[in-house]
């Protein structure tokens, strides 16, 4: 049976998600193939819905999603290949009203007009596959980056989760953000190659000449400024590609460099700049890239995997728009948390679902040969109703008692925002003589 594998996937997901599994199984279907809602509770209209409209916070209120096998099933539905692409990125989930939500911090966000919100981050690591369209990513673990943690160090602790599951090789691809020293010497321990952008303004050397037996040895020798030109010196290899759509590009590569605060982590750094292109005659900044690891692509793929990064990108926009992610106002960190290890696992279900689906398009939308992920979940109802769910039906527990009379309400407690700190060395002082 062609739906097999889907069925497969659903019934043993179901069986992940702790308590409350039924409610919340029948939730994630609710939104998959709801386009507009205004709450939480809206989802109980759904048909696929068979529970009250109290049921939609009871399931995040109850459920408990276990992150590493869910983790760990979806890398199964990984296809086999030389080497898996990832991409990793953090968003903000804005909350600046939100006075009694624990452990609010500030938050960029960079498609608003005031970057800084008060809210809750979230990192993300996502599988990237190989399809002409590149709208779809495919997220491992979906996490909250807590007051006590950083995007890189996050971003870190989720790698190596994902890293001891994957028995091919990886590549993990990354904005700017992480493209220093830091991440790379927090990561230097796990098997992955890292290609990260790195800023116009950053600055590289070169390793030291042999030691000369006198003094501390060097850690630095020659300075390479990426925006100063007569800092450069000649390239280790230089390849011309014709791209359709780009026109011509040369891309540089110069080998054995480091960050300063990373002198025991080799890179490559790849400069990636457009000669003639095709779109305007205007001039256009170069791309620079560093490579961390084994090396095992040729020079002229290299920039295009970097190019996939921006599925994570395209997959934030999905999810907090089609699948209503930012949606809710919980009133707990955790329901949050839960509600964000939905987001995985409903878009792996689309991501199955794109072959089976027989395509639904608006009037006024145009028919797609590769399905995006909001043209499959605009044509999952049908599927869904053909296969069934594996949720049991609901059983009726009577009515709720409510509030007795004359116990007394209280007032929610209110808590600060989170301020992260950075810890510098003090400088000593001596007293004079």
């Amino acid at each position: 049976m062609k739906y097999d594998r889907y069925r497969k996937f659903r019934q043993e997901t179901h069986q992940m998600l702790g308590k409350a599994k039924d409610a919340t199984f029948e939730l994630m279907d609710s939104v998959m193939t709801t386009r507009n809602a205004s709450c939480l509770a809206e989802f109980s209209l759904s048909p696929l819905f068979k529970r009250k409209w109290s049921s939609t916070y009871e399931a995040l209120q109850d459920s408990r999603p276990n992150r590493n096998k869910l983790m760990a099933r979806y890398i199964e539905e990984i296809p086999p290949s030389e080497y898996v692409l990832l991409g990793i990125d953090h968003t903000a989930w804005g909350r600046r009203g939100a006075k009694t939500l624990k452990d609010r911090t500030y938050e960029h966000q960079a498609s608003s007009n005031n970057s800084v919100t008060v809210g809750q981050g979230y990192s993300t690591i996502a599988w990237l596959p190989e399809a002409t369209s590149g709208s779809w990513a495919l997220p491992l673990r979906n996490e909250r980056i807590t007051s006590y943690e950083t995007p890189i160090s996050k971003a870190c602790w989720q790698l190596k989760q994902i890293s001891k599951h994957i028995q091919q090789k990886v590549l993990v691809v990354l904005d700017s953000e992480y493209g220093n020293g830091s991440w790379v010497n927090q990561t230097g321990e796990i098997p992955v190659s890292k290609l990260m952008r790195i800023r116009s303004n950053c600055c590289l050397w070169s390793k030291p000449k042999s030691y000369s037996g006198k003094g501390r040895p060097k850690k630095h020798d020659q300075k390479f400024k990426v925006n100063d030109s007569t800092t450069w010196w000649k390239a280790h290899e230089t390849v011309e590609v014709d791209d359709p759509k780009l026109g011509l590009l040369r891309i540089n590569k110069w080998n054995n460099l480091h960050f300063r605060a990373s002198p025991s982590h080799d890179l490559s750094l790849i400069q990636v700049e457009r000669l003639n292109p095709k779109s305007s005659g205007k001039k256009y900044r170069s791309l620079w890239l560093v490579w961390v690891g084994e090396q095992f692509l040729e020079l002229q793929d290299i920039w295009r995997q970097y190019a996939r990064r921006f599925g994570v990108d395209h997959w934030y926009r999905f999810a907090k728009q089609r699948l209503h992610w930012t949606l809710p106002n919980f009133s707990t960190a955790k329901q949050g948390e839960r509600w964000s290890d939905l987001m995985p696992l409903m878009t792996w279900q689309l991501w199955l679902a794109q072959d089976l689906v027989e395509e639904h398009h608006l009037p006024w939308q145009s028919p797609q040969t590769q399905l995006t992920p909001g043209r499959v979940a605009q044509s999952l109802l049908p599927l869904l109703v053909e296969i069934g769910s594996p949720a049991t039906s609901p059983k009726l527990r009577g009515k709720s008692p409510g509030w007795q009379l004359g116990q007394k309400r209280k007032k929610r407690k209110t808590y600060p925002i989170a301020k992260k700190t950075h810890s510098r060395s003090k400088k000593s002082t001596k007293e004079p003589a």
